[in-house]
């Protein structure tokens, strides 16, 4: 502005001397040196204003800053107490959380059977809608790196009434509309896994578990039932029972792939009288039936993720059965087990996509009993008798939507003193890999979504001796089939069933 100004004046100057041409030299010096000393008085006053202009804005903004500062710290403390108060309420919450949050999915599954029985006198039982549901809540929980809790509760029931009960039926119509003391949702697993990386700074990781066994469902009756495999070998063990496990990883010690070693042990049997006996010995032995107990291992000796070989071994204790007539359990021997599975996921290398993913196996059983003395001997002998079974399956993608449907085929073969532990294979006209005989498979598994699948499968089994998955006296010793007109010959099972997993 100050620039501007003295430049008007110097202009405005040089123009009123231009219109005086009249006017001396000496007089317009004169002049000249008069407006100077203005334009020099002017210019030191305009300097003051502007230095008073300066400073009242500095003192302003000085006071404006103290100000909206003063207001802003006000405000500031404020939020920063209720952020105080909302970050310790969040842990809280946190803290809630990270001890309270077990994780819970489900697997429900609503089934039809067919189910079809030809006797060796020729006689034909059959139930064309065998209709049921079945339930699985499973729950887990790992509050560090070192424990994981699994469990699951099972409800598995026949639409209707409990037919169990001829004679008596328990209608359900009022089951959860009235009180009762009929609990239905039972405990099918509950145990605990503790894991560490060494053993005694070994490089051997290894998990030790308690509880109630993930023992149904594992390498063989998986692929058919559409789900991960579980802890045994199925093809001699697929039972629930009570037990321990100790696992130890040796890939890293040894450099062979995939190898490992369990040490499994369980009960299945208690020999203990009951809460409130007669005669005040509550949970003293029993004189009726001793403990049944069963210890051995599996062992993977090498596994590259797509060749593998599992192999089990198991000895039970003080198995029992019935005698001719009799209704109370007697203690009849012991017995052995012993399984090698060899398994491929996917057959070549690059030979094919649907060969790359086509999942093969076979499966060699064998069992051995020691019997005891008893009137009827254990499996109808009194002299130790070896068994043995054979199971090949062939899992690949269905020809007919590959992505999301899988289809099986499946081949059993059973001697005569074959004897499997698996009354929990999920079949409603018995276990076909405990049969003595013949049993063919055949099922396809489909996706229909993210949470829902179905499945049909057919199974055919032909028997040739009785008593096939039986207790271990006289209803489980193997007699021709053609001997016993009563026996059953053949059975068939039609399954299809829509399965909610989330």
């Amino acid at each position: 502005m100050k620039k501007s100004l003295v430049t008007l004046l110097t202009l405005a100057s040089f123009g009123s001397s231009a219109f005086a041409a009249n006017i001396s030299n000496d007089e317009m010096m004169k002049q000249i040196e008069a407006l100077k000393a203005q334009i020099s008085a002017l210019e030191n006053k305009l300097n003051k204003t502007e230095e008073a202009t300066n400073k009242t804005k500095v003192s302003l903004e000085k006071m404006m800053k103290s100000e909206s500062t003063t207001v802003y710290d006000t405000r500031f403390k404020k939020l920063e107490k209720k952020v105080a108060k909302n970050y310790d309420k969040i842990n809280d919450v946190k803290t809630h959380d990270a001890n309270d949050n077990i994780k819970w999915d489900v697997d429900f599954r609503t089934q039809v059977d067919n189910v079809q029985y030809k006797l060796s006198n020729g006689t034909k039982l059959k139930n064309e809608a065998l209709l049921s549901n079945r339930l699985w809540l499973n729950m887990g929980y790992s509050p560090n790196d070192n424990t994981i809790f699994k469990g699951t509760l099972s409800y598995n029931k026949l639409f209707g009434e409990d037919v169990s009960n001829v004679g008596n039926s328990q209608f359900d119509w009022i089951t959860n509309e009235a009180a009762g003391s009929d609990n239905s949702l039972n405990v099918k697993e509950v145990y605990w896994l503790y894991t560490e990386n060494k053993l005694f700074d070994a490089n051997i990781p290894w998990t030790v578990s308690v509880g109630r066994r993930p023992s149904t469902d594992g390498l063989g009756i998986n692929l058919r039932a559409n789900q991960r495999r579980k802890s045994p070998l199925s093809h001699t063990v697929n039972v629930e029972f009570d037990g321990a496990s100790a696992k130890f990883t040796l890939e890293k010690i040894t450099g062979v792939p995939g190898m490992w070693f369990k040490f499994c042990a369980g009960r299945g049997l208690t020999n203990a009288r009951l809460r409130f006996d007669q005669n005040g010995w509550d949970y003293a032995k029993s004189n009726t039936t001793p403990n049944i107990d069963m210890a051995g291992f599996i062992f993977v000796p090498y596994d590259d993720g797509q060749y593998s070989i599992h192999t089990n071994y198991a000895r039970a204790w003080n198995l029992i059965g019935y005698e001719n007539g009799q209704n109370t359990f007697t203690d009849f021997g012991d017995f052995e087990l012993a399984n090698i599975v060899f398994k491929s996921d996917g057959i070549g290398d690059g030979i094919s996509d649907y060969l790359d993913d086509t999942i093969a196996f076979a499966s060699f059983a064998m069992s051995k009993t020691h019997p005891k003395n008893s009137v009827a001997g254990m499996l109808g002998s009194h002299e130790s008798q070896t068994g043995h079974s054979i199971w090949l399956g062939v899992n690949a993608p269905c020809p007919i939507n590959p992505d999301d449907a899988r289809i099986g085929v499946e081949w059993n073969k059973g001697s005569k003193y074959w004897r499997s532990f698996t009354y929990g294979e999920d079949t409603m006209v018995g276990s076909k890999v405990a049969a003595r005989g013949t049993a063919w498979e055949i099922y396809r598994n489909a996706k229909i979504n993210d949470s829902l699948d179905w499945s049909i499968r057919y199974t055919k089994i032909d028997y040739d001796y009785t008593g096939s998955n039986g207790f271990f006296g006289f209803y489980g010793q193997p007699v021709d089939i053609n001997l016993s007109p009563t026996a059953v010959k053949e059975a068939q099972n039609i399954t299809a069933y829509v399965r909610y997993r989330f």
